[in-house]
């Protein structure tokens, strides 16, 4: 773990008085059992499989102390997966201390922070990095180590962040799926910064909430999370290289809510040494409450992604539109079923997808997750996964 994090834990709970009557302990887990079948075979080697299990732990400590006004926590998680040891991996999500006042909190450790209001991407969701063995939907995220201060005023909530130490991108090996013909070599990763995963990365974000809209603005000047791919050749076989170049951001997310209607936005200005650019997703969601006289409510969506860099863009929505449907049964087992497709304008290519959750008694949760690939056009990144249509179930045991 970063030094700096360490520190900043170790002095906060050394300055607190800590008696043992005012100590509060949890400890909870979840255990996730994941099944995947896959439509057919892969079409890169080491790809000839059709099933794959896959168990994850996640686990929880949480101390609280001095009239709630302190509270550590603790959450690592570990997955260990039936054909790649890539994706068998152990990390801490996170372990932090909070100290919380009237108007201000600081907060310091390992962290997740998630900032968006759209379905489909977060463009300003730039803090963490993405913990891409664990899925292609990005919300999987490492735990960044920071020090951040939260000022809460009448105009707004000002937080401030110090991000010493940067965490590399996570990538599936060679008998993974959801990847290109060639695999990344995480040895071979470089950085445009001297200082490497050294570099003190810095950001800041306004946020505030008024009549009907929620709004953030943010700053963040560092290392990217996304990095440049060059092809390498190391022992004889072609590799991916990752370069990760310093940038520096601004951001707005913006969010409505008007009767039935529920407006999205997110938008920003990237400038870094291969591109300067502007990007944007931006959508909304209308919701049929109480259908057929019942308690069930559904919602429509729309989003329209755009990354002004066109083809040449490495994100995968760079000029894409979004639907799906949202159905909530509001019934005692939390219900609900979300289905969406993805049209990309440029590549004409498609992605479809369906998400099922339902709770199981008091302890069970079970998922559902189904997703189709259609690409013709070798240059849409989304032919890499052409045959890696899968429908996944996935059992969580809450203790």
């Amino acid at each position: 773990m970063n030094k700096i994090a360490w520190i900043a834990i170790g002095a906060g709970l050394l300055t607190q008085p800590l008696a043992a009557n005012e100590l509060f302990f949890e400890a909870t887990a979840k255990i996730s059992t994941e099944v995947s079948l896959f439509a057919q075979q892969g079409q890169f080697a080491n790809q000839d499989y059709s099933s794959n299990i896959s168990v994850a732990l996640e686990p929880e400590f949480y101390w609280e102390w001095n009239d709630a006004s302190d509270n550590l926590t603790f959450k690592p998680f570990f997955r260990v997966d039936q054909r790649d040891s890539k994706r068998s991996h152990a990390d801490i999500r996170e372990l932090s201390w909070v100290h919380l006042a009237d108007d201000w909190e600081v907060r310091t450790g390992f962290r997740k922070v998630f900032w968006g209001v759209t379905e489909y991407q977060n463009l300003v969701d730039v803090i963490n990095q993405s913990d891409t063995v664990e899925g292609l939907s990005k919300g999987e995220k490492l735990g960044q180590p920071m020090l951040n201060l939260s000022l809460v005023r009448d105009w707004g909530i000002v937080d401030l962040f110090v991000l010493p130490g940067f965490r590399e991108q996570t990538y599936v090996g060679n008998d993974g799926r959801f990847r290109s013909s060639l695999v990344v070599d995480a040895d071979s990763t470089s950085y445009q910064s001297s200082k490497g995963k050294k570099h003190v990365d810095v950001a800041a974000r306004w946020s505030h909430s008024f009549d009907l809209y929620d709004v953030g603005l943010h700053w963040y000047k560092g290392t990217n999370r996304a990095p440049q791919y060059q092809v390498i050749s190391k022992d004889g076989t072609d590799v991916l290289k990752a370069n990760y170049q310093q940038m520096e951001q601004v951001g707005i997310d913006a969010q409505a809510t008007i009767d039935n209607w529920l407006l999205k936005s997110e938008v920003i200005y990237q400038d870094n040494p291969s591109d300067n650019y502007f990007a944007s997703q931006m959508g909304f969601e209308y919701t049929y409450y109480g259908i057929q006289e019942s308690a069930a409510d559904l919602g429509i969506l729309m989003e329209y992604g755009y990354d002004q860099r066109g083809k040449k863009a490495s994100a995968l929505l760079q000029n894409d539109i979004g639907l799906g449907a949202r159905l909530a049964l509001n019934d005692t087992q939390s219900s609900s079923l979300l289905v969406g497709v993805i049209h990309d304008l440029d590549f004409n290519s498609n992605s479809f997808s369906i998400e099922a959750d339902r709770r199981i008694g008091e302890n069970w949760k079970a998922t559902l997750r189904a997703r189709i690939f259609s690409a013709d056009d070798k240059d849409d990144l989304v032919s890499n996964f052409t045959k890696d249509d899968y429908v996944k179930v996935i059992f969580d045991r809450y203790f």
